[in-house]
């Protein structure tokens, strides 16, 4: 169990089962309607389930609860790196909802997505931040994260990314 310094602020973080679909929907939503994204969101149960609770799972969540009640969530899934010939961990998505922000809900999941790359002998924790979330930037800076610069991300999806497959045969 993770808790705060605060004696007021208890958080507790676990992973999640399949039992907590719906709560790991909710949060998504929640997390497109504040990247101004819900027009893309089209996550389902059902996609979830098959996705994350059917071997082989995608992705893995973690729940943070404040006081016994879930504000947050972190979905995040095994990359590699060449150069380190090592797995990494990289972080999809991370929400807190209103009500958790600013008690270290966000800093307690970011420490036990560490602890869990540790533990599977992972070189880097990795993510990924919209340019305008200047509060996220801020607070990524103050854990000591480093903004990679050098990099652009790039992603094809849709008709672009059938159109390439199509190249494949």
């Amino acid at each position: 169990m993770n808790t705060t310094d605060s004696m007021t602020d208890k958080i507790e973080i676990v992973m999640a089962t399949e039992d907590d679909l719906s709560l790991i929907l909710d949060f998504i939503q929640n997390l497109a309607d504040y990247e101004r994204m819900r027009e893309m969101c089209v996550a389902s149960i059902e996609t979830l389930r098959a996705t994350l609770f059917i071997s082989p799972s995608a992705a893995e969540v973690i729940i943070a609860s404040l006081h016994g009640k879930p504000v947050g969530f972190a979905l995040f899934f095994h990359n590699y790196s060449t150069f380190l010939a090592q797995r990494g961990i990289f972080l999809e998505d991370l929400y807190v909802n209103p009500e958790g922000r600013g008690k270290g809900v966000g800093r307690a999941l970011l420490a036990k997505l560490a602890e869990l790359a540790i533990e599977r002998d992972c070189g880097r924790l990795e993510w990924v931040v919209l340019n305008w979330n200047d509060l996220a930037i801020g607070f990524y800076k103050s854990i000591g994260a480093k903004q990679m610069n050098e990099w652009s991300t790039f992603r094809i999806t849709g008709d672009s990314l059938t159109e390439l497959a199509s190249d494949a045969r």
